[in-house]
C-alpha cells in the first residue's frame, strides 16, 4: 500500500488549466505545463489499495491501478510505466481523453473524492517518455502471417500493435491522409496535441507495422480483394455516420454536423489549411448535444472567436451529486463542466429544435426552440415555451448511429449486422466472413476510448489465435461486456 494514512491526510487536488482568458488565445492544450509532477506522488499516495479494487471494473482495459499509483507515490516512475503498459496500449490517450469510470468505481469515492487516477496515468506515461522509457518492442521473430487492420483508430491502431508485437506483418489502412482516426481529426488541438499521436506512431513503425493513408476499402479497394491478400482482416472503421435532425430548414447553408465542423479546424492546426471553411469567427453559434463532442465544438468556437456560444441538451441538467438511482460503483450522469464550458458560453437543458429560420440567401440565421418535459417515460413538448435565438452556424453533435455503409465495405465483404447495425461477431471478435474480424465502435457501436483499445487488444488475441492455433495475447474484454450501469 501507498501511505496507509494518504487518503486521510492528504485531499484531492487536479490538474491545473490555464487562465481562460489565455488559452483561447492559442491550440495548446488547457492544462499548466508540468504542474502535476510536484503533487501526483501524494496524489497517488491516496489509493486505499482496496481488497477488492473496484476501479478494475469500472476499466474495461483492466488497469493495475492500486498497483501504478504505488509505484508513482514511490517515484519508481519505471515500474509505474511498465505496469501501465501492461494492460494500456496508449495511455497518453486515455490519460487526457477518458471521462475515468475507474474514478467513479473508486472505493474511496463512496464518501470521499476520488483518486485522481487519470491524473496519475497521465503524468506516469509523460515522465515515461521523457525519461526514454518507451522504446520500440519488435518482435523476435516473424510469423510469415499478414494482417489488414481498416482503420486507425485507438481500436486499429491497438489491434495493430499487438498482432505486430506477436510476429504478424501487419497493414494499416486508413482513408484520411493522417493516422489516427477520430484521434486526429475529432479531438481539438487543446484536449491532446497530436504530437502524442505522432509519436506513437513513429514507435509502431519501428516495430514493423505499415501504415497506408487515403485509402478508403470499399471505395478504393474492394474488400474482397483486400481479404484474398491478407491472411486475416481486422474491421476498425468506427462508428461514424453522424445522427441527424431531420427538421425544416436543416438545409440551409451553416448547419454542419460536428465531423464536419472540427476536422477543419485540426487541419487548419496541422498547417494545411490557413483559415478553416467552416468557421465561428464573428457568428452567433449554436451547439445541438450536450456531451463531449459538443463541448469540443464549444472550445473551437471559442477559439475561433464566436460572438456568442449557445449549447442545446434535450435531456434534463444532471445533479451535481450521484443521484440515488445511480449507486456507487456504476458511472452517474453528472453535471460536468469541461475547460471549454469554463471558456464562456450558455448551456440550455430540456429543449428540442423545431425548425431552423434562414435569410434570402439560404444562409441560418435562428433556431426556434420548445421546451420539453418527460412525462410517463415520454417526452412532451410544454405549449407556450417556443422561442428563437440567434444561429448564424449550427454543429449537430448529437452522437452517431453506426460504421458507414455507403462506402461498400460491408456489402463487399458480405457481413451480417446485428440488430442495431452493428457489425455481428461471436465471443472471439470474429465476423460470419472467414478470417474477418471486428473491433471497437464498427462492432460495440459508439463508445469509448478505453472500450475501443480494450475491443483492438482483445480481437488481436482473437486473429493471433486463429492465424497460430494458440496466443498468449491479452484479451480484456468479451465482444458481449457492456459497462455496469443501472
Amino acid at each position: 500500500m501507498a501511505d496507509p494514512k494518504g487518503f486521510l491526510t492528504t485531499g484531492r487536488e487536479v490538474a491545473r488549466t490555464r487562465p481562460a482568458e489565455e488559452r483561447v488565445k492559442d491550440w495548446n492544450e488547457v492544462y499548466v505545463p508540468g504542474s502535476l509532477l510536484p503533487i501526483i506522488s501524494k496524489q497517488a499516495g491516496r489509493c486505499m489499495d482496496c481488497g477488492i479494487p473496484f476501479c478494475h471494473n469500472g476499466c474495461p482495459l483492466g488497469n493495475l491501478i492500486p498497483e501504478w499509483n504505488d509505484y508513482a507515490y514511490r517515484e519508481d516512475w519505471t515500474a509505474a510505466s511498465e505496469r501501465l503498459h501492461a494492460t494500456n496500449n496508449f495511455p497518453e490517450f486515455t490519460g487526457r481523453l477518458c471521462p475515468a469510470p475507474c474514478e467513479s468505481a473508486c472505493v474511496l469515492a463512496i464518501n470521499q473524492p476520488a483518486v485522481t487516477i487519470k491524473n496519475v496515468e497521465v503524468s506516469i506515461i509523460d515522465k515515461a517518455w521523457d525519461s526514454g522509457d518507451v522504446t520500440p518492442q519488435p518482435p523476435e521473430r516473424l510469423s510469415g502471417k499478414t494482417v489488414a487492420v481498416i482503420g486507425s483508430g485507438p481500436a486499429g491502431l491497438a489491434a495493430a500493435q499487438q498482432l505486430t508485437r506477436a510476429g504478424h506483418t501487419v497493414a494499416v489502412y486508413e482513408r484520411a491522409d493522417r493516422i489516427g482516426g477520430l484521434l486526429r481529426y475529432g479531438i481539438p488541438e487543446f484536449k491532446m496535441e497530436k504530437s502524442h499521436i505522432n509519436r506513437r506512431i513513429e514507435q509502431m513503425r519501428a516495430e514493423g507495422t505499415k501504415f497506408r493513408t487515403e485509402i478508403e476499402i470499399g471505395r478504393d479497394i474492394d474488400a474482397a480483394k483486400l481479404r484474398k491478400r491478407y491472411d486475416a482482416v481486422v474491421i476498425a472503421a468506427g462508428a461514424t455516420v453522424s445522427r441527424d435532425l431531420p427538421v425544416p430548414g436543416r438545409e440551409l447553408n451553416g448547419v454542419h454536423f460536428a465531423m464536419e465542423y472540427l476536422p477543419l479546424s485540426n487541419k487548419v492546426r496541422e498547417g494545411d489549411l490557413t483559415v478553416s471553411p467552416i468557421s465561428a469567427e464573428g457568428k452567433h453559434v449554436v451547439v445541438i448535444g450536450g456531451g463531449d463532442t459538443g463541448a469540443d465544438c464549444v472550445g473551437t468556437a471559442h477559439r475561433q472567436g464566436a460572438a456568442s456560444v449557445t449549447q442545446l441538451e434535450i435531456m434534463p441538467r444532471p445533479g451535481e451529486e450521484r443521484a440515488a438511482h445511480q449507486p456507487w460503483p456504476t458511472f452517474p450522469m453528472l453535471y460536468k463542466v469541461t475547460s471549454a464550458h469554463e471558456e464562456g458560453g450558455e448551456r440550455v437543458y430540456s429543449v428540442s429544435t423545431t425548425h431552423f429560420e434562414g435569410d434570402e440567401d439560404g444562409n441560418v440565421q435562428f433556431l426556434h426552440l420548445i421546451e420539453v418535459e418527460f412525462k410517463g417515460g415520454k417526452l412532451e413538448q410544454k405549449p407556450g415555451t417556443e422561442r428563437k435565438i440567434p444561429a448564424q452556424l449550427v454543429t449537430l453533435a448529437m452522437g452517431f448511429t453506426g460504421t458507414d455503409q455507403e462506402n461498400g465495405l460491408v456489402e463487399q465483404f458480405g457481413l451480417e449486422l446485428d440488430e442495431r447495425g452493428n457489425i455481428a461477431r461471436d465471443a472471439d471478435f470474429a465476423t460470419n466472413v472467414p478470417g474477418v474480424y471486428v473491433a471497437g465502435d464498427a462492432g460495440r457501436g459508439q463508445s469509448l476510448i478505453v472500450w475501443a483499445i480494450a475491443e483492438g487488444r482483445s480481437a488481436a488475441r482473437g486473429v493471433d489465435r486463429m492465424l497460430t492455433g494458440a496466443s498468449d495475447l491479452p484479451a480484456p474484454i468479451r465482444p458481449t461486456d457492456r459497462a455496469l450501469t443501472v
